[in-house]
């Protein structure tokens, strides 16, 4: 394993050489606001602007080319909070959005995307150069590269940490390729986003708005299911959490958790109002009927238990990027950061003229502090008071994809997660398999073909695993006994094999649970606990090939979506080999 005061002397070098990072606020700021003052349920659910990624040319769709630019403007996330200045996806400054604008594609149609930097020359939120940073040769301007989450598609395309690019693509990371990105869209229809993935400024890119929805449809396959369909009752529900200064702009502490290691870098970000397609805790008029939901949770840090304060359940089709195979009803479900949820509610079913969508995930998750108003509440749905004739159906099978099978796996590979923090017991960064992002690749998985892995998650947060390019199934969840002491054998030795995990991972097991149980790109791993998934590096829904070549550079990524956590060095390099 490599030595943490290795990396802690480089960093505090670093920290010295740029003067102690950029923190482009100044340090006489507006004071906190506390949420609770801001009214519920005052603002209408936005209905997210569109743009169509193909051409339709005599009925035949083609494939179009895109610019879409980040812009720094003001946005207005509640009716009684002034302007927030926010960056913004969107074909220029006055329609760009928080969050951007969805993309809607068609399964075999390309879509080409310029993805344009307009933003100013220092940052609205604090930056921290002291965990490995893009800064641009010159010091001037804000690095950003788009990753398309879900996708899959080639790795010049994919959005590689160091693939970033500064306004006008002045300056440039060092594995960027091209201005233009290309989307295969030949994968399984289903939910998919963008957002921004820059070295050490995920987070706070993020946090400044750069998060959309990008949608694969494949009209053919899903039109026969009866699904809610249109605008009115397919609903995209991108959901974050924010806090705010008492003059709108979005609050963080910019003290870090070790400030004389890292002075601004925090190991989580909690923002006490519950935002939903740009808007604090909003309504929305519903019909007694079916509507489809695709809840994002796009949120750095904050996990989300949603449930309804009155009883109505939810029909699960589907899970991150793909169908399940059936439906799959629950009363409740947990999504942790950049997790999708794709559910139908039937509101019919309703006693009563008013729901409550609310959460109950602690926070840090699982062992944090309880919610409280503010947090605890996400929208409210205001329910018609009349009977109507639904049309819409939820059929009995879905996709017919095929489920995961480990005799086919060619590779068995330990993954396991790693916090370390300083003598007053707070973080300093975390690791996956005991190396840092620069550490030379050790996954190189075979293009086409399964693997198993088994995640070991030595920390006491949940931490949601995001594999590039991958589709994987969880299956199953082992808790780990005595773990202290194979936590202790993991630290000097980090080789699970050396460590006999055979030995620990013998307690309890966790079923998954049934709406999570399809193919996935991200899945929580338990603390304490032994996760095993099935990885596969090949369409799920035909044996076609790649129709590009997934070995080339950059390659592509694996990490933890705790965005805070990615930011410091939670990440490690994903190299496919033919």
């Amino acid at each position: 394993m490599e030595g943490g005061g290795v990396l802690l002397h480089l960093r505090l070098f670093c920290f010295a050489l740029l003067g102690g990072g950029l923190l482009s606020t100044s340090l006489a700021q507006p004071s906190l606001l506390n949420s609770s003052t801001l009214e519920m349920f005052v603002d209408q659910l936005p209905h997210l602007p569109k743009i169509f990624a193909y051409d339709v040319v005599s009925g035949v769709p083609k494939s179009k080319s895109l610019e879409i630019g980040m812009f720094n403007k003001k946005w207005k996330f509640h009716r009684d909070l002034p302007p927030t200045p926010v960056y913004a996806y969107g074909v220029s400054e006055d329609t760009a959005t928080v969050p951007g604008p969805t993309i809607e594609a068609l399964h075999g149609i390309d879509t080409y995307v310029t993805w344009q930097n307009h933003l100013p020359q220092n940052h609205i939120l604090p930056l921290d150069t002291t965990i490995t940073t893009a800064i641009p040769a010159n010091g001037k301007g804000i690095p950003t590269v788009v990753h398309l989450h879900g996708g899959i598609d080639e790795p010049a395309s994919d959005g590689h940490l160091n693939s970033w690019f500064t306004a006008g693509f002045k300056e440039k990371g060092p594995t960027w390729a091209k201005e233009t990105y290309h989307y295969h869209n030949q994968q399984h229809p289903g939910n998919l986003w963008y957002h921004d993935h820059a070295v050490g400024l995920t987070r706070t890119n993020v946090l400044a708005g750069l998060a959309g929805a990008y949608i694969i449809r494949h009209p053919e396959l899903e039109a026969p299911l009866g699904l809610p369909s249109g605008d009115e009752f397919d609903r995209l529900l991108i959901v974050f959490d924010r806090s705010f200064r008492t003059d709108g702009s979005v609050y963080v502490n910019s003290t870090g958790d070790n400030p004389s290691i890292h002075p601004h870098w925090r190991a989580e970000y909690f923002g006490d109002a519950i935002i939903v397609n740009g808007k604090a805790w909003p309504r929305l008029t519903v019909r007694r009927r079916k509507y489809r939901f695709r809840i994002l949770n796009a949120s750095n840090t904050r996990f989300l238990r949603f449930f309804f304060t009155n009883g109505l359940g939810f029909t699960h089709v589907s899970s991150d990027s793909a169908y399940l195979n059936q439906p799959v009803v629950s009363n409740e479900f947990l999504l942790g950061p950049s997790e999708i949820a794709d559910v139908v509610v039937d509101f019919s079913n309703s006693k009563n003229d008013v729901a409550i969508l609310a959460n109950d995930a602690p926070y840090p998750y699982p062992g944090g502090n309880p919610v409280n108003e503010a947090n605890s509440k996400v929208m409210k749905f205001i329910i018609v008071n009349r009977p109507e004739v639904d049309t819409w159906k939820i059929p009995k099978k879905l996709m017919d994809y095929p489920g995961p099978d480990v005799s086919s796996a060619l590779q068995t590979r330990y993954i396991a997660m790693y916090e370390y923090t300083s003598a007053n017991g707070q973080p300093t960064h975390l690791y996956l398999n005991g190396k840092s992002f620069t550490s030379p690749v050790t996954e190189t998985p075979k293009v086409g073909t399964p693997e198993v892995w088994y995640v070991i998650n030595l920390t006491q947060d949940n931490h949601p695993l995001h594999i590039h390019l991958g589709l994987f199934v969880a299956m199953d969840q082992t808790e780990l006994v005595n773990v202290d002491e194979f936590k202790n054998c993991m630290m000097r030795l980090n080789d699970a094999i050396k460590c006999q995990i055979s030995k620990y991972a013998r307690g309890k097991k966790i079923e998954v649970p049934a709406y999570e149980k399809g193919w996935k790109n991200v899945f929580k791993i338990r603390p304490g606990f032994v996760t095993k998934i099935l990885v596969r590096f090949s369409y799920i829904h035909s044996n076609a090939s790649y129709p590009f070549d997934a070995t080339v550079e950059p390659g592509y990524l694996y990490h933890c979506h705790i965005l805070e956590h990615e930011d410091n060095e939670m990440m490690r390099p994903l190299k496919l080999v033919n």
